[in-house]
């Protein structure tokens, strides 16, 4: 592989991007969170990508939160920036948040191939995902309490919205992992798929995306994110907006004149 700690690749209109770092399992350095904010600006900005498949390399971890030798020493102060990488990592607040999609409108669908344990800042990352299929050995945790420190791009408030809230508050206060079938039953994941059918059936999943409306994907990622938490009134009025958008798109006419036709419907996007 790569000695880049990230890894951006294209199959078609899809975005694969590979934490590279392997030997650290794969955990956010300086470097790597800076250029996965970046990969995701600029697919958020290429308007052929249709959908982005997010794994790690290896299979001993997804990604195992903040590099602990370098990056939490920084933000705590314990460690002096040493590297541009290092500087850009302390000054820029808009990394972390964009690596987890918080506050961060990316626009595209994001699967998550989770092919080992995701430990803390890669959970944060996980929890901005939304379709999720991890191997039988991963593991989900966020230790940030027993390190000293909190979850802070977006746990504390993402997770007890998207698994029970008892679940979410034990995992948090204790520290304590919950394997592959414990996250699966409480709803953190979608599937658990053997390793070797990981990436085929992400991809699989993230082409079938990418054949579909780009609007109307958009349109859904974006108004059940912006919903959550609101009254059902002001869902709905994001609802019929959402509707007026793809309704006057060409793409909402060719769907239906493609299955007429008994041929594959190609959208453009307009």
């Amino acid at each position: 592989m790569s000695g880049l700690p990230l890894l951006h690749e294209r199959d078609g209109a899809v975005a694969i991007l590979t934490l590279n770092r392997p030997e650290a399992r794969n955990a956010l350095s300086p470097e790597l969170a800076c250029r996965l904010a970046d990969a995701l600006d600029e697919i958020a900005q290429d308007s052929s990508v249709r959908a982005v498949v997010l794994t790690g390399a290896g299979d001993k971890a997804f990604c195992s939160g903040g590099d602990l030798a370098l990056s939490l020493p920084l933000l705590s102060g314990a460690r002096r920036p040493e590297s541009e990488w290092d500087r850009r990592f302390l000054a820029d607040d808009g990394v972390n948040a964009r690596i987890a999609q918080r506050g961060f409108d990316l626009g595209k669908p994001v699967i998550a191939a989770v092919n080992g344990p995701c430990m803390a800042g890669g959970m944060e990352t996980l929890l901005g995902t939304d379709i999720r299929l991890a191997v039988p050995h991963a593991k989900f945790a966020l230790p940030e309490a027993a390190r000293g420190v909190i979850p802070f791009a977006g746990a504390l408030v993402r997770l007890p919205r998207q698994i029970p809230y008892a679940v979410a508050m034990e995992m948090m206060l204790t520290g304590r992992a919950i394997d592959a079938e414990t996250a699966l039953n409480v709803g953190l994941i979608g599937r658990i798929v053997p390793p070797e059918a990981l990436m085929e059936t992400a991809l699989e999943i993230a082409q079938q995306i990418a054949r579909n409306a780009p609007v109307a994907v958009q349109q859904i990622k974006r108004t059940v994110i912006a919903a959550s938490g609101v009254t059902l009134a002001e869902g709905y009025e994001m609802e019929d907006r959402a509707k007026a958008t793809v309704m006057a798109t060409d793409d909402a006419r060719e769907g239906p004149r493609a299955f007429m036709e008994k041929r594959p419907a190609v959208y453009r996007g307009v």
